[in-house]
């Protein structure tokens, strides 16, 4: 956001073989940070485009742009068509001219007025190449609308006629961008068949419509479905624009569900009611002694004064207030996105209102609620339709899920209890009970009572007990942890209160925990871990050993093996003959800083910040080698408890990148053949070509749904390259 005095310069147009397309420069799960290329500049989401009445300009468009910065904006196409005087200028100046914005001009097609006044009186193809005649970056189609007061049969009688009119109405855009709205109404399956349909169309961009009176009726655990339904069976190539949606209270949520535009006409229609809109609901300027937020706009005057101006003076003032706070709330979200926080934002917002809470308690409300711990259920349990979606919702939930990246780093902010439901904490649970396997078959040992690092307290007792057949847990907030992985975010980074850790063990749930790690039957012992003084004496006298010489190498291995496991799908076996006679670089912490094998090579690194691993060209060599499977042919996507012990994915690259990636370029979209469907951004992936032979290695930033379809943008960081193979 930028408040500038003089105007700014204007947007440089796209190259046109870009023109239409999207890039994710930075993603946190399903939320991303894009870029669309259009003819009027590159537009960076998540954006706000403010709704412009052509009659009524509150805020005038020229002022959006070199004020505030905004680089995009809707205006009505059906309104400029139906007034004479507008439809004039713009036929024969463009609508840039007419509106005065040199930006990116989005306009809608009439559907809304539609729902507010009845039917509209264009055609469906008129409509569309009205929008291009005037000059539009992006135009949209006639679709029906879908209230939520309609039946199934009427709202799916919508969806069908909005699909009919697809084709006849990209013939008529030409060139154009063109939005392809998804209806369904309240109806999750009709959603999710808008969704598929329109898919296979090829607009530019999917606005997600008919929401508007469900927000006005605060239905926002509706909207949730909606946007759940929707953006889980939409192109992930294609941005999505949640259609009238302009209250900043909403934008987290949303942007945690992967939307990327927003429009809305509530900065000025509030303004004019007296009405200020704030991240925490909506605040009236006849109540206020104290702005609740400060902003250029208000600065220089007291809400008294405000309210002692005249009624156009006001809602001048008030739109221009509303409009900062929008795009201050969208500016926080783009940087939680950055910093892999937007969940936690989500769930703040979540308690400012309590529509808004319920719907964010029905979307954590997953099928994994039987494995969290009862405490943490207290709050959750609370929604009346707790569980009531569990199998009908599994496959969206982890549609969100599965696009998570952890390890990440960072600390783990325990904000509410809502902390063991964010998505990238259940990734990461997930992973962890797939992939780890108990070597061991002798009692488990659960340490609890104490933050990490772990080691710092016990190191020295796990060292002299390693080579007993106890199996050894961490108990933490999250769950229970493998000594073998004490230092894996996010468990070992929880940053939160001193009693998350003193809580006393609940044997029933640890029990359940284990079960998930395929540990059954096996006598539980627990040991509080809070006081060191004696801990030693304490923990031989309770575990019936006798004191033994350190084994530190012993415990690296395990370490080393276990990592390999879960955070590269490498099977028990081959981790077990890699690490043979392993030897190891450490840090002045005594942590492992290398890995090397006993005949010399370097093969990965632990990464000492969140406690993932990088490979060396040595260690991608090794895991090339070790592949079973034949190359992968599509771009199909399994859960994470499918393909385990099949190695590190494999990314096939078309010949033309081959001699790039090998020198160590990125993997671009649009050069990619196929990939393995366990496939995870942020994870270590092999890149090889046609024939299978080991080009580079990197970290996809995309799911195989995304390599499918995106053509523009990074699809893998590389992070070193072999040459041409």
């Amino acid at each position: 956001m930028k408040w500038l005095d003089g105007g700014r310069p204007d947007p440089k147009p796209g190259r046109e073989k870009d023109l239409g397309r999207f890039e994710i420069t930075v993603r946190d799960g399903q939320a991303r940070l894009g870029r669309l290329h259009t003819s009027h500049g590159v537009l960076q989401t998540p954006c706000l485009l403010p709704v412009v009445n052509p009659n009524i300009r509150t805020i005038e468009p020229r002022e959006m742009y070199d004020k505030y910065g905004i680089e995009a904006l809707i205006t009505n196409s059906y309104v400029i068509w139906k007034h004479d005087h507008l439809k004039e200028v713009a036929l024969e100046k463009g609508v840039h001219e007419l509106i005065d914005f040199p930006g990116v001009i989005m306009t809608d097609s009439g559907t809304f007025q539609s729902y507010v006044y009845g039917d509209v009186e264009v055609g469906v193809d008129e409509i569309v190449n009205f929008q291009r005649e005037i000059g539009v970056d992006i135009a949209t189609m006639l679709d029906v609308f879908s209230r939520p007061d309609m039946t199934f049969t009427q709202v799916e009688a919508a969806v069908d006629e909005t699909i009919n009119r697809a084709e006849i109405s990209l013939a008529a855009a030409g060139n154009v961008m063109l939005n392809g709205p998804i209806q369904g109404g309240i109806f999750p399956e009709l959603r999710s068949k808008s969704a598929r349909a329109m898919s296979e169309f090829g607009f530019a961009i999917h606005p997600i419509g008919g929401i508007v009176p469900v927000m006005e009726q605060q239905r926002y655990k509706e909207l949730a479905k909606i946007i759940l339904a929707s953006k889980s069976n939409l192109n992930p190539s294609r941005p999505v624009h949640i259609f009238g949606c302009g209250h900043p209270m909403l934008f987290p949520m949303l942007v945690a569900l992967g939307a990327d535009l927003f429009d809305s006409a509530a900065y000025a229609l509030f303004a004019r009611d007296g009405r200020l809109l704030t991240p925490w609901g909506t605040e009236r300027i006849d109540e206020l002694t104290e702005w609740p937020i400060l902003v250029p706009s208000v600065v220089n005057h007291t809400p008294a004064e405000v309210r002692a101006m005249s009624k156009e003076e006001r809602t001048t003032l008030l739109a221009h207030f509303n409009l900062e706070v929008t795009l201050q709330e969208l500016s926080r979200c783009r940087q939680a996105v950055r910093d892999g926080n937007i969940w936690r934002l989500a769930e703040r917002r979540s308690h400012e209102h309590p529509r808004l809470r319920e719907a964010f308690l029905w979307l954590v409300t997953n099928p994994s609620l039987s494995d969290i711990e009862p405490l943490i259920l207290d709050e959750i349990s609370s929604s009346k339709e707790t569980g009531k979606h569990k199998g009908r919702w599994e496959e969206n939930w982890n549609w969100l899920v599965q696009s998570q990246t952890t390890p990440r780093g960072g600390s783990e902010s325990w904000g509410s209890q809502d902390t063991h439901e964010r998505p990238h904490v259940e990734m990461a649970r997930r992973r962890i009970f797939a992939r780890w396997n108990s070597s061991k078959s002798g009692d488990v040992l659960v340490l609890h009572g104490a933050s990490p690092p772990w080691r710092e307290r016990v190191g020295e007792l796990v060292d002299r007990i390693v080579n007993t057949e106890l199996e050894i847990m961490v108990l933490t907030p999250l769950g229970l942890i493998p000594w073998s992985l004490e230092d894996l975010n996010p468990w070992a980074h929880i940053d939160g209160p001193d009693w998350l850790w003193k809580r006393k063990p609940d044997h029933a749930w640890i029990t359940r925990e284990l079960e998930r790690f395929g540990i059954e039957h096996r006598r539980l012992i627990t040991l509080d871990i809070s006081e060191t003084e004696g801990l030693h004496a304490r923990a031989f006298a309770m575990l019936e050993l006798e004191p033994s010489d350190r084994d530190q190498d012993a415990v690296k291995t395990k370490q080393a093996i276990d990592k390999l496991c879960v955070l590269s799908n490498i099977s028990k076996e081959q981790a077990d003959k890699i690490m043979e006679d392993a030897s190891f670089a450490m840090s002045r912490t005594g942590r492992i800083r290398n890995v090397i094998t006993s005949d010399g090579r370097h093969i990965f690194s632990p990464r000492l910040g969140e406690g993932g691993i990088s490979y060396t060209i040595e260690g991608a060599k090794w895991a090339h080698s070790i592949r079973k499977l034949p190359l992968p042919k599509g771009f199909e996507t399994s859960a994470i408890d499918e393909n385990i012990g099949e190695g590190l994915a494999f990314v096939v690259i078309d010949e033309d990148a081959v001699p790039f990636v090998g020198q160590g370029r990125n993997v671009m979209h649009g050069f990619i053949l196929a990939c393995d469907p366990w496939t995870r951004p942020d994870e270590t992936v092999l890149i090889v070509n046609s024939s299978g032979k080991l080009v580079a290695v990197g970290r996809a930033t995309s799911m195989p749904s995304e390599m499918a379809t995106f053509s523009k943008g990074i699809a893998v960081r590389v992070r070193e390259g072999i040459g041409c193979p």
